[in-house]
């Protein structure tokens, strides 16, 4: 026979924060109007909303290195500005496709916001002394042998070979220089879609191929992927959401009192960024997903409490009451826990994650008092007053629930009959798989920023694979106030520093005002009162590329491909240690090696290490915390296991697929560890106030895994679903975070069902043997509640 049981009353874990659900429900029509008033200001905000597209916000700190891109940045904004065009095809140097390429690059010159071109048509002849050499294509294209021998002498010209075509000559990189101002009036979409359909349409009958990098359309696909993105969470997170919520509780009423906070926790908290002035990134942009789950993890466990108490026979105000101060208070713990795991970021170098920490703390608070508020004065809304009839109800339509019970009833059963088993296995799995964890190297790559189905991210790896590589890396040079560029020993350091940059391994495609330099070399006329000549002639984009005489600062700049850190931080090492011959020869002058290449190279490994470290913490501080918080030794000794399978696992999930610690996965671990606690601090929670004086510990723990398994099923599917629909993104680094955070609150599920239970039933045991008590022997009651 099922007995209902009373949970004992017990001191709150929480302060009496929760009581402000009860609050909505003494005062509905108050309560109502706040509500809805908070959302219509919300919803102002959110339409301030505006995307942040940059690729290097997340290594913006504060630290020499980065203010050095910052200043090279602004002294030679190109490259956040150029449009890389790749054109391939076997039939690229026909003359046909020839004509085709050089109509485009006329025709590239009617683009709005275009402010110069680098191609195949911009390299001269050899100089020859005492003329202007004039274009390597002549106006009219030659036929038959002539051509072939014009063709011979493109692939041999030393401008062009292996920087502007491919060896092999199937490649060729169209660089455009965009216009900053032009572009920011007339929206960046606009200008690269001009670029595209002048491309494709010049291109169109030659049989060629043609794709778009470089940095703006790299922003742009970020910008596209992040837009699409949000719509895909909100539907697929919203829609699995109420399908669960349904199809446990078969009535609408119920599945809208657990749904509609969610939504409205998105909708407040995308408002409050509006107003704050925040930019949806490629990882702001998981707080969709995020609010939607940490709204339904409060409002599916508030509802699974009321409901139970419903079809005990409760009325509804005292099924809201029983659900406000019995699972409120486990609430605000684990709102607590899951804003310290955001906070956690906040000791992150990269200014990104800092502020996806800020927007996620202040976002677990708003989702909880949503769901505290809205969760009772739904209930008192659209559950009827004479409950009995609609109790009646949902006990027919209770096989789900009653099946879900069963299914907690048969593991807390199979954990407190083997709890030594469960935790021996434990153990060795969380040391095993630890050990394998720690091993996991940092990795980062570009192109895990950019949607990887798009045509940037294919282009790039064609000039990796063709032309060194897409990426730019830069020597900026700042010589000493009261010389001038044209100086001999200016000179002498800029080809210095040219010639050690050109040798190194790793690095191609090199300018800088060297190259014209040794151009004019061949005809001896490379004097500077000569180069000075041709420098003033030449087109204001081509020489603000490398040289800015108000700042007394040159650059060269090379290409390097896209290649994980591991590898490339060793080129940048290398190279900066090759300068030091030519710093320690000319002290006076500043040579510094930057670019967004060279930052994610040098820090990367540490931010990412930081922000391990910073787990790690964070787990200790946890278990500390939920100790204080529950008054208890047990409770900090027992969490240790549950919390370390989970991170442990998917570490080794990341080492068998080669990912290593990236970005997205050590953030994807800090916050799934704080959102998979919720499970723990309701168990823990349940646990406390079915504890029975001189009762057999195994009876306690299998009746709070019953009575609390349901809801956390449900809300572990909610919260792995709602992280795990990132999958479906664009962007690498979040399909990447979906996967893990799926994973991660999937197994703590397991931890908190399995070996949660078992931890606390050894503990007990052993606990009484050191203090053993006359003990009431206690029938075995599996309640209700």
């Amino acid at each position: 026979m099922q007995q209902r049981t009373e949970p004992k009353r017990v001191r709150s874990l929480s302060f009496g924060i929760e009581r402000l659900g009860l609050t909505a429900l003494r005062y509905p029509l108050i309560a109502a109007v706040l509500v809805i008033a908070v959302t219509i200001a919300a919803g102002f905000g959110y339409s301030r909303l505006k995307v942040d597209d940059s690729l290097s916000e997340l290594f913006r700190t504060d630290t020499p290195e980065f203010r050095d891109y910052e200043t090279i940045s602004e002294r030679f904004p190109s490259s956040e500005y150029d449009v890389l065009i790749v054109v391939s095809g076997d039939n690229l140097l026909e003359r046909k496709s020839i004509d085709a390429l050089r109509n485009l690059i006329i025709n590239l010159q009617f683009v709005d916001g275009m402010a110069g071109e680098v191609s195949l048509f911009s390299a001269r002849e050899a100089p020859e002394p005492g003329k202007i050499p004039g274009p390597v294509f002549p106006a009219e294209l030659p036929r038959g042998d002539a051509y072939k021998a014009l063709i011979d002498k493109v692939r041999n010209n030393e401008i062009i070979k292996g920087k502007l075509l491919s060896d092999d000559g199937t490649l060729t990189l169209v660089l455009l220089a965009l216009d900053r101002k032009v572009v920011e009036e007339k929206g960046l979409g606009s200008v690269v879609q001009q670029i595209h359909d002048t491309a494709a349409e010049e291109l169109k009958d030659t049989g060629l191929k043609m794709q778009l990098s470089g940095a703006p359309v790299m922003q742009l696909e970020i910008r596209n992927a992040v837009e699409r993105d949000r719509f895909k969470y909100n539907v697929l997170g919203f829609v699995f959401g109420a399908i669960i919520a349904y199809a446990f509780f078969r009535r609408v009423s119920l599945m809208v009192i657990a749904a509609l906070p969610p939504v409205i926790a998105i909708v407040w908290s995308l408002g409050l960024f509006g107003w704050l002035g925040f930019k949806l990134n490629l990882f702001l942009n998981v707080m969709i997903p995020l609010i939607m789950v940490l709204g339904f993890s409060d409002s599916m466990q508030l509802t699974v409490a009321m409901r139970n108490r419903l079809v005990d026979g409760d009325r509804r105000i005292k099924s809201a009451r029983y659900a406000v101060l019995v699972v409120g208070p486990a609430c605000v713990l684990a709102t607590a826990t899951a804003a310290a795991s955001f906070i956690a970021l906040l000791f992150s170098d990269s200014a990104l994650i800092r502020t996806f920490g800020i927007a996620g703390a202040l976002s677990t608070a708003i989702a909880f008092v949503v769901g505290i508020t809205l969760v009772p004065l739904l209930t008192r809304t659209l559950i009827p007053r004479n409950a009995k009839a609609y109790a009646a109800n949902l006990k027919k339509h209770d096989k789900a629930m009653n099946a879900l019970k069963r299914f907690c009833g048969w593991v807390a059963e199979w954990s407190v009959r083997y709890p030594r088993t469960v935790v021996a296995l434990g153990l060795l799995v969380v040391v095993g798989f630890g050990v394998i964890y720690m091993e996991l190297p940092p990795r980062y790559r570009l192109a895990d920023q950019v949607p990887d189905r798009e045509q940037a991210v294919a282009a790039s790896e064609q000039l990796d694979a063709k032309l060194t590589g897409a990426n730019p890396l830069h020597v900026m040079i700042d010589y000493p106030k009261g010389k001038t560029l044209y100086d001999p020993d200016v000179l002498k350091v800029i080809g210095d520093v040219h010639a050690i940059v050109e040798t190194q391994s790793g690095v191609g495609n090199v300018w800088s005002i060297e190259t014209l330099r040794r151009w004019l070399a061949k005809t001896q006329e490379d004097t500077p009162e000569r180069l000075k000549e041709y420098v003033s002639i030449l087109p204001d984009y081509l020489t603000k590329r490398f040289i800015d005489e108000a700042d007394n600062s040159v650059v060269v700049t090379g290409r390097i491909p896209d290649i994980d850190v591991s590898n490339l931080l060793p080129v940048i090492e290398k190279l900066d240690g090759k300068l030091n011959v030519v710093r320690d020869a000319h002290p006076d002058y500043r040579i510094v090696v930057t670019g967004l290449s060279a930052i994610a190279a040098r820090n990367s490994a540490t931010m990412i290490g930081k922000l391990n470290a910073g787990l790690t913490t964070e787990i200790v501080f946890i278990c500390i915390f939920l100790g204080l918080a529950f008054r208890s030794v047990m409770v900090a000794f027992v969490t240790v296991l549950p919390t370390l399978f989970p991170v442990f696992t998917a570490g080794v999930v990341l080492a068998a697929s080669g990912e290593g610690l990236q970005f997205a996965s050590i953030v994807a671990l800090i916050v799934a560890f704080g959102l998979s606690l919720n499970a723990a601090v309701h168990y823990l929670n349940r646990l406390r106030l079915e504890d029975r004086p001189g009762e057999d510990p195994a009876i306690g723990v299998e009746r709070a895994t019953i009575l609390i398994g349901p809801a956390l099923v449900l809300t572990s599917l909610i919260l792995a679903f709602g992280l795990g629909v990132t999958v479906l993104s664009d962007l690498p680094s979040l399909r990447l975070f979906g996967k893990l955070s799926a994973l991660t609150l999937t197994a703590a599920l397991i931890g908190d069902l399995v070996l949660l239970p078992a931890s606390v039933l050894l503990y007990r045991r052993f606990m009484r043997r050191l203090r053993p008590a006359p003990q009431a022997k206690q029938p075995h009651v599996r309640a209700r509640g």
